[in-house]
């Protein structure tokens, strides 16, 4: 893969998670501290997802290129309990959990992105962990929209372009910040 190949595709990789990141935060943001808490006998809460993301961020982006994704220190179950009652304590492993991926992704280059590395065992190219990440969480982010969407009803604030308003926005009018 050529040097110019590989800068642009890292670049594009990081801008995704990047908007990924602030799809999240513009969705958690218009919640107060008690909706980040609401859940279902079915479904996490925002709070849970978080704490979710933030595991498996510290797991998989530690040391990515020379441990495992999986590091014996994570407690996976745990981050299934919703006992963060702080926002400002939840924003913060939110901020950890991005800050460790960004620093991991500034080591890729163009020598080690195919080469191998695992996750829980299994072996894996630098791209395609990547690539699993991404998806990973962006499922996750949807979750985090879906449930802050669903909590604000109309008072919901669209991430996107607006129901029944695509003919305001044309190729020749920027997106605004809408995803």
């Amino acid at each position: 893969m050529s040097k110019i190949i590989t800068e642009h595709l890292l670049e594009a990789l990081t801008t995704n998670f990047q908007s990924q990141k602030r799809l999240a935060e513009r969705a958690m943001a218009q919640l107060d501290d008690a909706e980040l808490r609401v859940a279902t006998a079915e479904d996490n809460s925002i709070v849970v997802i978080v704490k979710h993301l933030h595991g498996n961020m510290r797991s998989r982006w530690r040391d990515f290129l020379t441990t495992d994704g999986e590091k014996p220190d994570r407690q996976r179950d745990a981050e299934f309990i919703g006992d963060i009652v702080s926002r400002d304590v939840l924003m913060s492993l939110w901020v950890e959990g991005w800050q460790t991926l960004f620093e991991a992704l500034d080591t890729v280059k163009e020598d080690n992105l195919l080469a191998t590395v695992t996750v829980r065992g299994q072996p894996r190219s630098v791209l395609e962990a990547i690539l699993r990440q991404l998806t990973h969480y962006s499922n996750h982010v949807g979750q985090i929209v879906y449930i802050a969407k669903s909590l604000k009803g109309d008072a919901w604030q669209s991430l996107s372009i607006p129901k029944g308003q695509s003919q305001r926005y044309t190729p020749d009018e920027p997106n605004k910040g809408r995803y």
